[in-house]
């Protein structure tokens, strides 16, 4: 989905070959919290391309404690990371600490790393504070012949994060929200959908005289799955895809007009 130019193309393929021994070997070694934050602030730099001087800050206050790393971008707080020891597995806890430091900072991004696993996180700030988890990937698994795991590696990196739009971490965000198979569920059960089929079907067999009810309780219980449709995120998925389908008939019905 994001058009990655040649020379970042290239710092990721050469920077990720160097760190995946190393970061293989700190696991295996079980290096120390410290030892493992330094070679996440080396991937940082030399991977995601982040200036270590004026980008990365150890430390970083949040009210009377401290985030492990933050990246700041012209000054501005834009990403928040939280680092655990390489060969530490990432528990609940960890995430629910790392959540808490993004929401009290204020800010939209969260990584949770044991330099191994990364963790990408938005928060959504309202009413309560939620997080969601946008995406994860192995670092040692990193295929860099693969299209799809470059992605994954350049949404993290400076020229990403400084990019506005097509390309940006944000407009990944927004594509996962929209393809992912809540969404997906209730797209499929909505009467455009059902009447397409109904359609379909009639063409098969002129004789199929289905209804878009028994169509849709076909797909509601014997195709898509239970939690699928029982999940939190079900009636959410639901409102958007209802919210969208009502405007475009509104707008349909008023070029009518």
């Amino acid at each position: 989905m994001a058009t990655i130019n040649a020379k970042v193309k290239t710092r990721l393929i050469e920077a990720t070959k160097r760190f995946k021994p190393i970061v293989s070997k700190a696991k295996s070694k079980d290096v120390n919290e410290s030892d493992t934050v330094a070679i996440i602030t080396d991937i940082l730099a030399d991977v995601f391309g982040y200036d270590k001087y004026s980008d990365i800050t150890s430390e970083y206050a949040i009210k009377k404690t401290y985030c492990d790393l933050a990246i700041k971008i012209n000054g501005q707080l834009t990403i928040l990371l939280e680092a655990k020891a390489a060969g530490l597995n990432l528990k609940e806890s960890h995430i629910k600490q790392a959540v808490d430091y993004g929401a009290n900072a204020g800010v939209d991004w969260v990584i949770l790393t044991n330099s191994v696993q990364w963790m990408v996180y938005r928060i959504i700030f309202g009413k309560p504070v939620v997080a969601e988890l946008v995406y994860d990937f192995d670092f040692t698994e990193i295929n860099t012949k693969k299209e799809s795991d470059l992605e994954l590696l350049y949404y993290l990196t400076k020229e990403s994060m400084t990019k506005a739009g097509k390309g940006s971490l944000d407009e990944f965000h927004s594509h996962k929200q929209m393809i992912n198979k809540f969404v997906v569920a209730q797209t499929l059960l909505s009467d455009p959908v059902l009447d397409a089929v109904r359609k379909t079907l009639k063409k098969v067999s002129p004789d199929v005289k289905g209804t878009n009810e028994e169509i849709y309780r076909i797909i509601n219980e014997e195709i898509i799955k239970r939690d699928v449709l029982d999940d939190e995120k079900t009636v959410a998925a639901k409102k958007m895809v209802s919210k969208a389908l009502n405007a475009a008939k509104k707008a349909s019905t008023q070029s009518n007009d």
